[in-house]
């Protein structure tokens, strides 16, 4: 039996903003928390460079390559129902995962945990934008909501490192589990299932094209990265590639498309989904190297390296809060460029952290950028959702999801690999990273020092590279969003402009409580 919605009471939906934070706080942890951990895993189930990699990132490639798909599924068959199948398998991986005996098992079930997380994303920002009739509100929630996933991130490492100096890596695991326990008991009671109403079945042919469009592509681009061109890398991404140009044309002839591709006429909402993908990128990629870089270079203890990560989550979370009030100021346009310009400033920062010292251009790096990556997530997490009718909330939110997610992945594969690469060149060729250089036998003093500077070396210019990248995104967003005001297209200064991108209603079917 459905009924149309009617807004819940204040408190219940706040209350179901909290249990809702839950899952979204652990999906971005744990795209994290293993940074500091994988010194101990190394010791633990000893993985090769290759397995090292991605036991990192193959999290983050199962979430990016599935989100899309998980996001029409929650709108078309129940986004709650989506949401508890999710957070019960997320713990079951995460407690096996704590226990894992091998790399290779370990590989797999963080796989796992991955394809559990890209049900919870989309579903949850789904369901909080039905949660607050009132649009400022909503705006408020979604500022929150995306203040802790952006917090997710940045406090993985700092979790992680408190966990690791009393517990076994698997600890950084096991957290996951009270979380997810208290929101399988609540969220039946505080949230409603919410589905899209008036639609045909999932297309199914379209939902094994994205998925595996991405994870293909994927393959390819950390295959190349890390080892170079070869025969299995190029067919890869070649049918990758392949298979995402045939599901982007299929949307345009289905009745019932997963991506409604119409929202990209917004240059706002453009460059807002590159700003999710770009954003994450760098800093998962100098989040993992200035971990190493804190421990291995500097000889940093674990609990100490995640105290020096604090005033960088710190900002970034207040950034992502204040976020939607900053927006009403002055807009959506100029707190795009304005993100990609702090990011860029915080990257350079890192130039002056030598070998010999820089824990404090490390804080002021973070601190800086930290402001340019809570405005980012936020600013992007409101757009996808304030884009589209609410019955259509779960595909948006996916879609911003996947450039997140994708970002991260795709950081570590590409600028882990690329500083991989630059130590190689650059080091005293005794092993292929700094961690296998630096556990070596009798290792001479000069050694040393030459793996040390080589690895920051490699720090510096993935910084150079990704603080270019987003200096560049910035002066295009300039040009292009200057022009859409100009030309009174939508998606301008306004945060509603957003919505005559569709046009319609608010419609959605909402099922007894």
């Amino acid at each position: 039996m459905t009924r149309l919605d009617t807004p819940p009471s204040t408190l219940r939906a706040w209350l179901g903003l909290v249990v809702i934070l839950g899952p979204c706080l652990l999906v971005a942890m744990d795209g994290s928390v293993l940074f500091l951990a994988m010194p101990a895993i190394t010791d633990a189930l000893t993985p090769t460079a290759d397995q090292s990699l991605w036991i990192l990132d193959g999290y983050g490639f199962a979430v990016g390559s599935l989100l899309i798909a998980f996001g029409g599924i929650g709108d078309r068959y129940g986004r709650l129902r989506l949401l508890m199948i999710g957070a019960a398998v997320f713990g079951l991986a995460s407690a096996a995962a704590a226990f894992a005996p091998s790399a290779e098992i370990l590989i797999g079930l963080r796989v796992l945990m991955g394809v559990a997380g890209a049900t919870l994303l989309p579903s949850a920002l789904a369901i909080l934008s039905t949660l607050f009739a009132d649009p400022r509100r909503r705006a408020q929630a979604i500022g929150i909501f995306a203040a802790t996933f952006a917090a997710g991130f940045a406090v993985g490492p700092i979790v992680a490192g408190q966990l690791l100096t009393r517990f076994w890596w698997g600890s950084v695991l096991l957290i996951n589990l009270p979380v997810l326990l208290v929101f399988l008991v609540f969220a039946p009671v505080l949230l409603r299932e919410v589905r899209e109403s008036g639609v045909g079945r999932v297309d199914v042919v379209s939902v094994l094209a994205s998925a595996a469009g991405l994870l293909l592509t994927m393959y390819a681009v950390k295959h190349a990265a890390a080892d170079g061109l070869s025969a299995t890398g190029s067919v890869a991404g070649l049918a990758g590639l392949a298979l995402l140009i045939w599901f982007v044309r299929r949307q345009f002839r289905i009745t019932h498309p997963l991506i409604d591709f119409g929202l990209f006429r917004s240059p706002v909402f453009t460059i807002a989904i590159v700003t999710g993908f770009l954003p994450l990128a760098a800093w998962s990629a100098t989040a993992y190297l200035t971990s190493a870089y804190l421990q291995s270079v500097l000889g940093l203890t674990v609990a100490h390296a995640a105290l020096l990560a604090v005033p960088g989550a710190v900002v970034l979370t207040v950034a992502a809060v204040v976020t939607p009030a900053v927006v009403a100021r002055i807009g959506q346009s100029a707190a795009l460029i304005g993100a990609h310009f702090a990011i860029a400033a915080g990257l350079f920062l890192l130039l002056f952290a030598g070998d010999t010292g820089g824990a404090g251009w490390y804080i002021a790096s973070t601190a800086v950028a930290g402001i340019g990556y809570g405005i980012s997530f936020s600013v992007v997490a409101d757009i996808a959702v304030a884009a589209v009718p609410s019955e259509r909330a779960g595909s948006a939110a996916a879609l911003a999801e996947t450039g997140n997610e994708l970002g991260n992945a795709f950081g570590i594969a590409v600028f882990g690999s690329l500083a991989a690469l630059l130590f190689r060149l650059h080091g005293p060729d005794l092993a292929p990273t700094l961690g296998e250089t630096l556990r070596l036998p009798a290792l001479a003093p000069v050694a040393l020092a030459d793996a040390r500077a080589a690895f920051v070396d490699g720090l510096h210019v993935v910084a150079v590279t990704a603080g270019l990248l987003h200096a560049a995104l910035g002066l295009l967003a300039v040009r292009v969003l200057r022009r859409s005001a100009e030309l009174g297209h939508p998606g301008g200064d306004d945060p509603g402009d957003v919505h005559q991108i569709v046009g319609g209603g608010d419609r959605h079917v909402v099922e007894g409580v």
